[in-house]
């Protein structure tokens, strides 16, 4: 089991749950809009929320997102040290920086000395396109030197006392990103920030990061994740939702089963799948609803399930556990089942 590390209100490691995290995409010195962003990330289910700091203007404006927001802040900087020592004077729940690219030890020092007084966590780690020449010189390109890359920020910060640090080693390849984070896991107990870097737009950057970062989980490695895609952050949000979901992380939802179609099927039963995952996306209730083509699959397949509907011969059946209890002509079908769905998440 991996440490526990405050970041603001929320746990990132030990027992607690997998934290979502995603990244404001609007400059951080245009305070309404990020906070309104925020908000909107904070309505879908992200934890934890990361803002870069890229000048004075961004920095300034730090506090106030800060007091206004609802959720824990993260101030992302490179390169510039004044910049993380202002970011924690602002109140911000953690940075993310490496050591090696803010300047001198003295430099490292003073940021180091001012995370101690104010508790503030920090991330540290690697990209698979930053790693020390002199690392990947020894061990080649691969999950040894990103990993050793990560490792050696932390041993930068380990230096100076500081130990309330999360770890990232992403890279873009898939299998390297898994292989890298076994082999983190293996070598220390600080929390780790998963994610697959520059994954891609929503289709192929939602399955990179599934692929990805639900193998990890499944291992029982990860404590925070952010979905990285060239998209609306909420599709990130969205994303890292249902890979939790996926993984048996999250029960407190209403799941969806349905079976792909074939020629038995008699009803549109794709729409309807459709509109009770719309009707029921919000819902935190631990409930299993199935929509299945016809009744050859129907009740047998979905006999855990709390509600479930097949179609065939002009009617639809309801079921529950595995039970019929009603029949319902086609073009009521649909109508019923949404009144039933409704009945059951109230």
């Amino acid at each position: 089991m991996s440490k526990s590390v405050s970041v603001g209100s929320v746990a990132i490691g030990g027992n607690a749950r997998v934290a979502i995290q995603t990244m404001c995409n609007v400059k951080t010195s245009k305070i309404e809009e990020v906070v309104r962003q925020i908000g909107g990330f904070y309505d879908l289910g992200c934890d934890v929320v990361r803002v870069s700091v890229k000048d004075d203007d961004d920095l300034t404006a730090l506090r106030e997102i800060k007091n206004r927001i609802k959720m824990p802040l993260v101030a992302d900087i490179h390169f510039n040290y004044k910049y993380a020592l202002g970011a924690i004077d602002a109140g911000v729940d953690k940075i993310r920086i490496n050591p090696g690219n803010i300047g001198s030890e003295k430099n490292v020092e003073e940021v180091a000395e001012a995370l101690k007084r104010s508790g503030t966590a920090v991330r540290v780690g690697s990209n698979s396109g930053s790693v020390e020449k002199e690392l990947l010189k020894k061990y080649g390109k691969n999950e040894i030197s990103l990993a050793e890359s990560a490792l050696k920020n932390v041993a930068i910060l380990e230096k100076h006392g500081v130990d309330n640090i999360v770890i990232s080693a992403k890279a873009s390849d898939v299998p390297l990103t898994i292989k890298t984070y076994e082999y983190l896991a293996k070598k220390t107990d600080y929390p780790l920030h998963l994610g697959v870097t520059e994954a891609g737009t929503v289709g192929m950057g939602v399955v990179k990061s599934s692929i990805g970062i639900g193998a990890l989980l499944l291992k029982g490695i990860g404590d925070t994740i952010r979905v990285s895609l060239t998209a609306d952050p909420k599709e990130e949000i969205i994303a890292a939702k249902r890979i939790l979901r996926a993984a048996g992380l999250d029960k407190n939802y209403v799941e969806v089963i349905s079976c792909p179609t074939c020629g038995r099927t008699e009803y549109d039963s794709i729409g309807l799948a459709e509109k009770v995952e719309r009707l029921t996306s919000d819902i935190k209730k631990p409930l299993k609803i199935a929509v299945m083509g016809c009744v050859v699959n129907g009740p047998g397949e979905a006999k855990d399930c709390d509600l479930g509907i097949a179609g065939g011969g002009g009617v639809c059946a309801f079921f529950k556990g595995g039970e019929i209890y009603k029949k319902v002509p086609f073009d009521r079908a649909e109508e019923e089942f949404l009144k039933e769905i409704k009945k059951l998440v109230e």
